[in-house]
Formats: structure tokens, sequence, C-alpha cells
């Protein structure tokens, strides 16, 4: 039986969903349906496939996402590789990274490609058109899956179909992609029934993919194998070498393989679509949210702590505290522990300019959380001001943080729940449920956790300058950047 490897890009930051979407905490590490996050539903997408062998996924993320998305494999009981780019270029070399490893891992596995951050929810339908297309991909095609469209959409770039491959009309030829279209032209589209929107999912043998990519972009694959073979094993994740990649191309699997096989002269594999009807979402903005989520019969969307009044066509979202409106229509109102976003649903693409302001004005609360993960658990800046910070820290039992020194800050450590090992120069003891400890300034420390239990502490920090970047590790089992 042929082999699948799913093949999942992390890559994006989902600005356009701020303020639940940060640049160090994006959309795809978010639970906005249910109590997975985008990124597990996606690596749960593939659970039940009947009839085909499904390998664990290789997932392509940015390495600053690596502890979180091994955390939620985790919490899953999944296995997979997590293959690391150094830097952000596109998707067309994230997917020959994987083409590369999925080459080391099985003959030439067929690979289905799948963006992190979107929403399938008819599983089934999604299941028929996978094996569907797989006898496409088996004949050496690279297969793409249009959306069957029920609006106008201009938001999406569209599929116009050409020659039906079946009987059952369940697989066509590609005739050309085209660009987001205006309002009337995507009414045209819809109208004809001969165009599908370009949904980012793709199916193809990993040799194909290579020598398409080798064929329309040889320099991305040029950079590409140089980063793979110079690249190592680091625990649970697989490194490519910055240097080599960092010469790498930036390009879209669009741009660079797929709108160019309708074109013969450039004798690339054929291109094949498989129609999906899924309900399916990218989840782009606040007002695709809003569609897919259940609603009342007012056309209401809540999470969290809500009480809507008259209230209608309105996504609610509550973080932290109770969020109540009375009288709204068409609004998107989210509330987390250090923003709170309150937009016309019609206006959600713009969301992404307020992400920009912030930016520009350097504002933490557009790259961090409040709540921020670490590979040894999380801490919440519960509160801060002139020289002093407090922070409620999570470590997760047998983790540990680095050792460590600051320049500029002393730290109060008080134990609230369970047992802290504590180094401390050149002691090493145990501190207690309500006992605490003292690290002065200048000190080398780490704080472990030796219990079976999390470590829950309270930490104030004084001093004259508390930024995250006055840090000088000397150890860290985690494999982060050592200074001295």
């Amino acid at each position: 039986m042929d082999t699948l490897i799913p093949v999942i890009l992390s890559g994006g930051s989902g600005t356009r969903l701020w303020p639940l979407s940060r640049e160090k905490h994006p959309k795809q590490l978010l639970s906005l349906i249910d109590d997975d996050s985008l990124l597990q539903a996606t690596v749960r997408r593939m659970d039940g496939l009947e009839g085909i062998t499904v390998n664990a996924p290789i997932i392509v993320c940015n390495e600053e996402y690596r502890f979180v998305i091994a955390e939620q494999l985790r919490l899953m009981d999944k296995k997979g590789t997590i293959l690391l780019e150094p830097f952000g270029r596109n998707t067309a070399p994230a997917l020959t990274l994987a083409a590369l490893s999925a080459m080391r891992m099985d003959k030439d596995p067929v690979l289905l490609v799948m963006p992190s951050d979107h929403v399938i929810l008819d599983i089934e339908s999604f299941h028929e058109a996978v094996s569907m297309a797989m006898p496409q991909a088996l004949t050496d095609s690279i297969v793409t899956f249009g959306i069957t469209p029920d609006a106008p959409e201009t938001g999406y770039g569209y599929i116009q179909l050409g020659e039906s491959l079946t009987e059952e009309n369940t697989a066509y030829h590609i005739t050309r992609f085209v660009e987001k279209p205006d309002l009337s032209t995507a009414q045209a589209y819809l109208d004809s029934g001969k165009y599908l929107w370009n949904s980012g999912l793709f199916m193809m043998r990993a040799s194909i993919w290579l020598a398409a990519i080798a064929k329309s972009r040889p320099d991305i694959l040029v950079a590409c194998q140089g980063a793979w073979e110079k690249g190592s094993e680091d625990g649970d994740f697989l490194r490519v070498d910055k240097n080599a990649f960092e010469h790498c191309p930036s390009d879209s699997i669009d741009y660079a393989v797929m709108e160019r096989i309708t074109d013969p002269r450039n004798e690339l594999p054929s291109g094949v679509v498989i129609p999906l009807s899924a309900k399916w979402s990218d989840i782009g903005a606040w007002s695709s949210l809003w569609q897919v989520l259940p609603k009342d019969e007012s056309g209401n969307a809540s999470k969290g702590d809500v009480l809507l009044n008259h209230c209608s066509n309105t996504l609610v979202i509550s973080e932290n505290r109770l969020v109540t409106c009375v009288g709204v229509e068409n609004m998107i109102v989210v509330e987390t522990a250090d923003a709170v976003l309150v937009v016309n649903k019609d206006k959600t693409q713009d969301v992404k300019l307020i992400v920009d302001s912030l930016k520009k004005q350097d504002r933490l609360e557009g790259r961090w959380h409040r709540k921020v993960f670490r590979p040894w658990g999380w801490y919440d800046g519960i509160d801060a001001g002139e020289r002093f910070q407090v922070k409620r820290i999570v470590v997760k039992p047998g983790a540990a943080l680095s050792l460590q020194m600051h320049h500029h800050r002393a730290e109060h450590w008080v134990v609230v729940r369970g047992t802290a090992r504590v180094t401390r120069n050149e002691e090493i003891f145990l501190v207690s449920e309500n006992e605490s400890t003292y690290i002065p300034l200048g000190t080398k420390h780490r704080l472990e956790n030796p219990g079976c239990v999390p470590l829950e502490m309270i930490e104030i920090q004084s001093g004259s300058y508390l930024g995250e970047d006055d840090i000088v590790r000397f150890e860290d089992i985690y494999g982060r950047r050592i200074q001295g």
C-alpha cells in the first residue's frame, strides 16, 4: 500500500486575528474553534482515513515556535518530525525541505500539503477528496484542491476548471490560475460554475515536487539541498543549516510551480484539481471566524464569559473577564489580558493596520501575549511599574530553566504549589510551598521542578532594567543560545 505523509506548513503570523494572534504566538497555535489549536486540528485531520497508510506528519515551522508545537503534539500523544526554518522563505522552500526529508524516511511517499491555520469542519468529505486525489498523485500529477465557491469572494485566488479526468467529474485538468478578482468578476466566476477557490492544499509524490522545483526554480532547490545536507538533529527537531538557507529565495508554491504547470512549454508535471466541499475556511480575518462558529438565532457567536442583549451578527470573545454588549450589530469584540479590539465586521481586514502601528511604536502588544510560553512551561506578567515587575511562573514536571544571571535585576521567588530546586551560585536547595528565596543581582541561578506536579511560583523582580534581554545563559537543556 502506498504511503502518505502529511506536510503541515506552520509559518504564518496571522496578524489579522490580533489581539489573539501575536507575532510570537500566531493563530495556528490558538484554540479558535474547539479545544484543539488549529495546528492540532490539522494533525488530527488524517485520523480515520481508510485505504491509505498515513505516516506521522512533517511539520515545517519557524524555530521560535518549536517548543510550543512539540508540546502540542505531546498533549495529543502524537509523533511527528518538526523541521525548523531559521528564516521564513515562504511555502515553496518549506515544501522542498519537507520533500527532501520525506525521501529519507520513505522510498517516494505521496505528500499531502496542508497549511496549519485552516479549518475543515466536514472531515468525511475531506477524506473522500483525499482518496480521489491519491490515484492522480500516483500518476505523477501535482494535485491541488479547489473549494467549491458559495459566494463571489474577492479575497481568494481562483482555479479555472479544464477537461474532466473522471466519469464522476471528481478531478479536472487545470486551465489556469487567476488572481483575486474584483466583485463583478468574482460573480461571473461563480455564475459560470467553472471556477473554484484556490485552497492552498496540495498532493504529489515527493520526487515529483523535487523535479518540478528543479525545473522551475533550481535556485530554490540548490539552496534547500545545501541547507538540508548541512543540517543536524537537535533533540526532537531537524534543524537545517542557517548560513545555507539564508541565501534561499522566497517564493510560494503557487508562483514557483503551480501557475507554471498550465503552460506546456515549461515541461512540468500535469496539474490536477479536485473539487472540495468540506466547510473549509482559511480564517484570514475575524469575519471568517464568525462565519464558521456556531451562532444563536440572532447570528451572534461568542466564546468565554460573554453576555449579549439585543445584539445581532456579532462575534464576542472574552479570555479573562466578563464582556457585555447591548444593542450592537455586525461587530467583532475581542478581549485579552492586555488588549481589547472593537471593529466593524466589514472592516476586519484592516486589523493588520493596527498591528503595523504597534510594531512602528515598538509596543510589546504586537509581538507577545502577557502569557508567554517557554520550553519549560510559561509565565504571565501580572503587574509592572517603575523598577518592579510581578510574574506568575509555572514550570512543568522535570523541567528546568537555564543556568543564568541578570545584570540589572534581583528576584524574589515565592512557591505557591509544588517544590522548587534552586541553584544559587554554589548552593543547591529545595523551596517548598509557602516558602521563598532571594536571588541577588549578578547571581548565577537556576530554577528546576524535580516533582511530578507543576511548580507554580510568584516572582517579584526589582531593578533598574527588567527586559527579557537581560539574561546571560551559561547552561540550557533546550539548546538556546549560551553566553559567557
